[in-house]
Formats: structure tokens, sequence, C-alpha cells
């Protein structure tokens, strides 16, 4: 994996291709293997770039004292983009809907374009029973190292509490060790994730982040799933609305990460939106473009 040193400190990601960048970012208790499917399947000619944050599933720890707050995440992006003088980018969202909030902090300068499957949007922060568990995870003394534990028995995990709604099919052991190892392994990868987890935001202030989507000029693919109890299929549509050149298509039979339930029909929609070609109704696939 390579690493750029940030201001919070080191970042480790992994890239493939060249051409145009499109980076992909995932949502907590994972990293950038949350894509594999998907990316073998993106066509050729764009440099794919995906960053482990420091979620509680990144290899190393940042510094001690770094800002994880949302802005501070917000930040940490951007610096990303910088660090790598990326332009133009294709920023693709899952799961954690933070990095939605760019534009609202001003610092969306080096994106061109958004993808967003199903994520956190304005006020479903912490989502669902998982994100709820997540923050009692969160708050209680060793909770984090003992949610990491459950997180690899797999009837555990299939729970709701845990990532039961994230996806309609069991995640494999091999993809959960791998998020969960240098969590176990280091306090610090810990206190990284819990940074970002005991931060505060207000309702109010997150539901203004979202609707700041409004001053995005970029064009914008909304990849919701039409299944899922823990993003509301309604948000798809909402954010749509919202960014002047948004459009939503819906994935079929997927939760939350249709790039596990549904990699071809998510492979197929982000490459026809990143060749300009038109996101037809394909099997899974159902297009309502504004």
């Amino acid at each position: 994996m390579a690493t750029v040193d940030l201001p919070a400190g080191r970042m480790h990601y992994v890239e493939r291709g060249e051409g145009p960048p499109v980076v992909l970012l995932h949502g907590l208790l994972m990293n950038h293997t949350l894509w594999d499917q998907v990316l073998e399947l993106l066509p050729e000619g764009f440099r794919y770039v995906l960053p482990d944050l420091p979620f509680g599933a990144h290899p190393i720890p940042l510094n001690e004292g770094a800002d994880l707050s949302m802005r501070g995440m917000n930040q940490l992006i951007a610096d990303f983009l910088t660090a790598l003088d990326l332009h133009d980018v294709t920023l693709v969202h899952s799961d954690w809907g933070g990095g939605l909030f760019l534009t609202a902090y001003g610092l969306d300068e080096r994106v061109g374009r958004l993808i967003a499957l199903p994520c956190e949007a304005f006020g479903n922060f912490p989502p669902g029973l998982p994100g709820k568990t997540a923050m009692v995870a969160a708050y209680l003394p060793g909770g984090v190292l003992l949610a990491l534990k459950q997180f690899r028995v797999s009837w555990l995990r299939s729970s709701p509490l845990m990532f039961g709604w994230m996806a309609r099919r069991p995640l494999p052991d091999e993809l959960v060790r791998g998020w969960t190892e240098s969590g176990l392994r280091d306090k610090r990868i810990r206190r990284d994730l819990l940074a970002y987890a005991r931060s505060h935001v207000t309702k109010p202030e997150l539901i203004a982040n979202t609707e700041a989507l409004r001053n995005f000029s970029g064009e914008a693919l909304i990849l919701w799933s039409s299944a899922g109890k823990v993003m509301p299929r309604d948000h798809g549509r909402r954010l749509a609305e919202l960014i002047p050149n948004g459009r939503l298509a819906e994935i079929d039979d997927a939760y939350v990460l249709s790039m596990l339930d549904q990699p071809e029909a998510v492979a197929a929609a982000m490459s026809a939106f990143l060749t300009g070609k038109p996101i037809e109704t394909l099997s899974g696939l159902d297009e309502l473009s504004q």
C-alpha cells in the first residue's frame, strides 16, 4: 500500500489505473477492500484511489490529538486530495455520509462530481440500529474492543444491531478479519475511531450541512438501494432533488453495502456515469432521472 503524509498523520491508500481521478470512500469499521468486487468491473482510463479512513480498520494510527471530528474528517479528505494533487475528482460515498459536507465547509474545490451510494444524510447520523449500536460501544469502557471481537463471530455480526441490515448476504469471514485486525491489535487505532465517534454535531447542523449540497455545481449520481432499513429510501430521492445536477438510480435487492450485494449492477451504473453513457434500465437497476 502507498502512504501519504498529511497534517493529521500518515494515511494509507491503494490506487490503480491512470486518468481522471475517482476516489472511493468507506464507512466505519471498513477499509478499501469494501470495493474489491466492484473495482475489477470499472472501466479503464481512470485513476481509482481508495484511502483507508481512520474509522477503525486503518493500518496505522494517525497523530495523537489529530482533529477527527466531522469537520476534521472533511479537512482530512481535502488534505488527501491536495497531497495527491487530484483535480476534478469524482468522489464516491458509501455508508459514512460525512464526506458530503465538503461543500458546506467550503472544501470541495477539487471535487468535480459525486456518486453517493446509501449513506448517512440529513438527520440520519448515526444511522439506524447499527449506528446506534456503534455509538453505545463508543461510550462504554472497552466497548469498541468488544464490538470488534463480536464482529468476527458470524452469527453476531448478522444481527440487525451490527451488519444484518447493512448487507443482504453474510459478510465473508476473510473480509471481516481484514477489517478488524488492526483495531484488535492496536489501541491507537481504536483511539482514532473514538475521536470521530465521540465528536458531537447537532441534528440541525447535520441537516444544514447536507442541504448545502444545493450549492454543488457538478454532476451527481445518487445510487441508492430500494431495500433496507438503515438508510431511508426517500433520502436517495431527496439528495437527487437537492443537487442541481443530480439524478437518482436505484439498486434492487440490496441494502446499504450494495457493492457487496449487487457488485455487477453497482459497477454498471458507476461505469455509465463515469464514461458519460446513459444509465439504462438494467437487471436489478431502476433509473429514476430528474
